[in-house]
């Protein structure tokens, strides 16, 4: 039975039938940047016509990676299925409510600078090839104290340990008002739980296609910071954030569907591992491809400090059907729920270009009937540098000058990406590491200051 799509007419009934009986005064218009950050431009509900036809203008030269400042006029076009009222403003006869928008240009055609334009054209190319894309991101975060002048510090509210209850996880009370937040805000909540490190959560939501999982993700770490800033505490997804600890991930599970058949294009009962062969297509297109893209997905100078042997984040490009010690591993479940989960993402990555490009990779693997190398069923993390160079197993990038070396000389993250984005994320990135590399840190200051 074919599934019934709410039309966008019986949508805006919905939303004003909301905003009446919510109280609903003010609307957020929200989009992301280059880097993922969340902004957004409020207006009323009396502008709700005015905002569902895309009329909503904001200066482009303002935001990172988007327009110059002689074609800075832009516009924003709400995904109308992304409203929400916005649980912690609702009051006895007020509350607020928000949509997650693409930026357009002034003829009304997709601006190519928009983030969640260049998922959209992912999208489109996969539908082209008969594939629809489900993703199911897990994000992890940490909890911390602030100080008297309410900013953040490296220091714990628990001391608790992976699955850890109370009376030791201290975080639960904030996870429980995160769930209920996000609960009331339309999410599915499948699991919540402690992490490995002090302070560290997780808390996952049930998977959606490629655009929807984006808006949830984007969604989903700004209601984690809102709901841990009410306990006077900062939600960080920073990848490393304390030296010696295990970092965040943001594990990333992918499946394509046939479109035509209806079913897991992944699954295939008649094989050893029960994978079909385009399940081994798009892995293979992973491995192939992993390095070219790794600066999207792993985009920060500290990035790069997680992806170490140690701490359970995969280095090594390799794959497994059960290990965890792999780059990419497929969970155990089959049928419908059949997919890939690349391990090496992290949650500081745009969701709209990281989605993009591991997506885009994978098909590309699939339209080049690229082959898989061998599984590595053996612990990665415990073998020697010998052993790994004689099974022919690689490392990621070791810094973000070099991912972004391998990204500007590799083929995927162009043509993903288009040249607006590619090419002022480069440029951003690049000052980033050079920012960096001519930085005096803490730790020279320690070992040379007194010593020379």
């Amino acid at each position: 039975m074919a599934i019934s799509v709410p039309t966008q007419e019986s949508l805006l009934a919905e939303i004003k039938e909301t905003i009446e009986t919510k109280n609903v005064e003010l609307l957020h218009l929200q989009f992301v940047d280059l880097e993922g950050t969340l902004k957004h431009v409020t207006t009323t509900v009396e502008k709700l016509d005015d905002v569902v036809e895309g009329k909503t203008m904001f200066d482009g030269s303002s935001i990172t990676g988007f327009s110059p400042i002689n074609k800075s006029d832009l516009y924003l076009q709400p995904d109308l299925t992304t409203f929400a009222v916005l649980p912690w403003s609702v009051e006895e006869d007020y509350a607020e409510g928000r949509f997650l928008c693409s930026v357009t240009n002034p003829d009304g055609s997709d601006f190519e600078g928009d983030p969640r334009n260049v998922l959209k054209k992912t999208v489109k190319k996969a539908e082209d090839k008969g594939y629809s894309i489900s993703i199911g991101p897990e994000l992890e975060f940490f909890l911390f104290e602030t100080d008297e002048k309410g900013r953040p510090t490296t220091e714990t509210q628990d001391f608790a340990g992976y699955f850890e209850p109370s009376p030791h996880d201290y975080g639960e009370k904030v996870r429980l008002e995160i769930y209920r937040t996000l609960k009331q805000m339309g999410f599915t909540i499948e699991a919540s739980h402690h992490e490995v490190a002090e302070g560290q959560h997780e808390i996952n939501f049930k998977y959606a296609d490629a655009l929807g999982a984006a808006d949830l993700a984007t969604t989903y770490k700004w209601v984690v910071k809102t709901v841990a800033k009410q306990f006077g505490l900062h939600a960080s997804f920073m990848p490393k954030p304390i030296a010696g600890a295990n970092g965040n991930g943001m594990h990333t599970n992918i499946s394509l569907f046939d479109i035509e058949k209806g079913e897991n294009a992944f699954y295939d009962e008649s094989d050893g591992r029960e994978l079909s062969e385009t399940a081994y297509q798009f892995i293979g297109g992973l491995i192939d491809n992993v390095k070219d893209f790794v600066a999207v997905i792993n985009p920060l100078v500290n990035s790069y400090k997680r992806l170490v042997p140690g701490y359970e984040a995969p280095c090594y490009i390799a794959w497994s059907a059960s290990n965890r010690s792999a780059l990419i591993r497929i969970p155990a479940t089959r049928g419908a729920g059949t997919r890939v989960e690349i391990r090496c993402p992290d949650p500081s990555a745009n969701p709209y270009l990281a989605f993009a490009t591991v997506a885009s990779a994978g098909l590309d693997g699939v339209e080049r009937n690229v082959t898989a190398p061998e599984e590595v069923v053996d612990d990665i993390f415990s073998m020697s540098d010998a052993e790994l160079t004689e099974r022919g197993i690689e490392n990621l990038p070791p810094s973000l000058d070099a991912a972004l070396d391998a990204l500007e000389e590799g083929r995927i993250g162009k043509e993903t990406l288009g040249d607006h984005v590619f090419n002022e994320y480069m440029e951003l990135k690049r000052a980033e590491w050079d920012s960096f590399r001519t930085a005096v840190h803490g730790w020279e200051l320690e070992n040379y200051q007194t010593k020379f």
